[in-house]
């Protein structure tokens, strides 16, 4: 299984940008897919998140109103529209799966590779 990231880059603060996540892998399933964060010095932690069953979207607190998560199960992709990006959001951002119904770190089953966002001042 391999979970495979696109887009990230370079913006000015209050700009846009949208990162995707395609999974791969015949005997690929999940419960959730989301993405988390990881800024220089600072631990990983969660900033969206979609389940499959049903649709319901999960955000982070520091999030909430600016990014937007969506995703298709049947063809294993999700995607967070980055909007009013400001200093704070920059990180190495990662998409994750999970089989269970939990946003924790230790709890997601499968990681793609970390894609760079930075936000200029």
């Amino acid at each position: 299984v391999q979970l495979q990231p696109s887009g990230g880059g370079l913006v000015q603060a209050g700009g846009s940008l949208r990162l995707s996540c395609a999974a791969s892998g015949r005997t690929f399933s999940s419960y959730a897919m989301g993405w988390f964060r990881q800024a220089p010095g600072k631990e990983r932690e969660f900033v969206g998140g979609i389940i499959w069953n049903g649709g319901s979207t999960y955000y982070a607190d520091s999030v909430k109103g600016r990014f937007t998560i969506s995703g298709d199960n049947a063809k294993n992709t999700v995607t967070l529209q980055m909007n009013s990006l400001k200093p704070e959001d920059t990180a190495v951002y990662y998409c994750a799966a999970t089989l269970y119904s939990t946003w924790h770190v230790d709890g997601m089953r499968y990681w793609g590779k970390g894609t760079q966002v930075t936000v200029s001042s």
